[in-house]
């Protein structure tokens, strides 16, 4: 895994981007705040959540239907 970086330059432009390589423990860390950690977890609850949710309207319809 990689995670972009914005690093200051002396050449005149504001940032530059380069990746460095990080840990799937960093990647995994329960951080608080606007961090990318937070952001992953952020995505992982909320695909947990929307297929919770189509699973149980598809299981309310099957027993609708008999």
């Amino acid at each position: 895994m990689y995670a972009s970086v914005s690093m200051a330059t002396n050449s005149g432009s504001d940032t530059a981007s380069r990746r460095e390589p990080v840990s799937k423990a960093e990647l995994n860390a329960w951080r608080r705040g606007f961090t990318p950690q937070a952001e992953i977890w952020n995505g992982r609850l909320a695909m947990l959540g929307l297929s919770a949710s189509l699973m149980l309207i598809v299981v309310m319809r099957l027993i609708q239907d008999h």
